[in-house]
């Protein structure tokens, strides 16, 4: 089954992005893009950039840049390669697994954070505009029907990492929750974050305890288990070996009837999987809407203690783990119990203590590169699927062919290349158009109406 992964994370920003706007009491405000304009209450226009909660637009964007730096790995090698070195297909080139310890530490599992923060903050943000003008919750669904439709093209034509589906199904059980009130919706969250945390540290701790603990390794009760997990991980190289010579071959047609034929069910599978952190952070990231947390209306030097503290606690503890997995050799059960299941509570842990500190820092980076790094969050969405396009012409047989080609410092190099790419192309393109392409199609298809997109 494939796992999705860090875009995997990427929240497609139509609710926080065009809509990223705000009045004194945190609502947002519906005043037209350009002066002069004399559309109704009821219309679902770009709202004015001095309105705009712009360290929205910093965080996505940062966020959508770290999104590919997780992501590359498994863009460039096998499923197996985003959590396991082991499964490269080339020499890793990373002595001493210290580029996987620092990416676990630094990108993984937080930019998929982030952004699911944020796009459950853009749910609230949305439905607040809907309510304005009267609508209803139904909006909201077909707007998020809309994304699941996007998730599956995705994953089956494009990519299997997606994660819109799953933010879809997430997104789904978050709508009747809205009502709640916030102090529900955070603890609820909260709480169903530490359960899922405990489910996962469950599930994966077993497999390496029955694989690595020396009394599991004596215990003939445990030999039956023992073979067996060996054998499913010899089945998942053998799958994915197969999966190589299919990209290798230039046949892309292929691949996509191997993924229809072996991977059909995996989007739900996904879902499961990850069910347990997507819709508790998505309730978390509405109650932090709702009280100013992104607006930046809470106390700022609270806010500096809280995201210093989280940051340099979780990102010890994620230290610690990445030590346990290198002294195992990188051990292959041992690698998943770190990566998923040991990690959620310090991944947690960093990925508010990283959203308080940006929230806190970011309105005063105004440079250059910051403009850019805002207009690439305004265009998340365009920028997310778009990477998944060009990996396609960079991995695949009938591109480059880089795939299972390239090590970590590599893959490295195209990860930059990409971000410069994501940088040169975003702000131009919003100097000339009101909404990112995909933007735009989102946006049509929840209106049913034909925006303008050029200014």
């Amino acid at each position: 089954m494939a796992i999705s992964t860090d875009m995997t994370g990427q929240e497609p920003s139509d609710e926080t992005s065009d809509e990223t706007s705000h009045e004194t009491s945190n609502r947002p405000d519906d005043t037209p893009a350009q002066a002069g304009d004399t559309q109704s209450q009821s219309s679902a226009g770009p709202v004015a950039a001095s309105a705009r909660i712009e360290t929205l637009d910093f965080i996505r964007g940062l966020a959508v840049m770290g999104i590919l730096g997780a992501n590359i790995v498994v863009f460039g090698h096998v499923a197996s390669a985003y959590t396991w070195p082991g499964a490269f297909g080339v020499d890793p080139a990373d002595p001493g697994g210290w580029m996987w310890i620092t990416q676990f530490i630094l990108i993984d599992g937080k930019m998929r954070g982030l952004f699911t923060l944020l796009f459950g903050a853009g749910i609230y943000l949305f439905m607040e505009r809907t309510w304005q003008r009267g609508g209803t919750a139904s909006l909201q669904v077909w707007r998020l029907f809309i994304l699941m439709l996007f998730g599956l093209i995705h994953f089956y034509l494009i990519w299997f990492g997606d994660i819109l589906f799953l933010y879809s199904l997430a997104g789904f059980a978050v709508v009747p929750c809205l009502r709640w009130s916030v102090k529900t919706q955070l603890f609820t969250g909260i709480a169903g974050y530490l359960l899922g945390g405990l489910v996962f540290g469950a599930f994966f701790t077993l497999p390496h305890s029955v694989m690595q603990t020396p009394m599991a390794e004596g215990d003939p009760a445990f030999a039956e288990m023992r073979e067996d997990l060996v054998a499913a991980k010899v089945a998942q190289m053998a799958d994915e070996e197969v999966y190589t010579q299919l990209v290798q071959a230039g046949d892309y047609a292929a691949v996509l009837a191997y993924r229809f034929e072996t991977e059909m069910y995996d989007p739900i599978g996904n879902a499961f999987l990850f069910a347990l952190e997507s819709w508790p952070l998505m309730l978390i990231g509405v109650a932090l809407y709702r009280v100013g947390f992104f607006s930046g209306a809470l106390d700022h030097s609270k806010m500096r203690i809280w995201g210093w503290a989280g940051l340099i606690v979780g990102g010890a503890l994620h230290l610690a783990i990445g030590l346990a997995v290198k002294q195992s050799g990188f051990a292959y059960y041992t690698t998943l119990a770190g990566f998923v299941g040991w990690s959620p509570v310090p991944r947690l842990m960093m990925t508010i203590g990283l959203a308080a500190l940006l929230v806190v820092y970011s309105p005063g980076w105004t440079g250059a590169l910051a403009v850019r790094v805002r207009a690439a969050g305004r265009v998340a969405f365009t920028n997310y699927l778009g990477t998944s396009i060009a990996m396609l012409f960079v991995f695949q047989e009938f591109g480059l062919g880089l795939f299972g080609e390239l090590n970590r410092p590599q893959l490295y190099l195209v990860m930059a290349l990409s971000w410069a790419v994501m940088l040169l192309w975003s702000k131009p393109w919003l100097d000339r158009y009101r909404y990112g392409p995909l933007e735009w199609l989102w946006r049509c298809l929840t209106y049913r109406e034909l925006f303008a997109l050029k200014r």
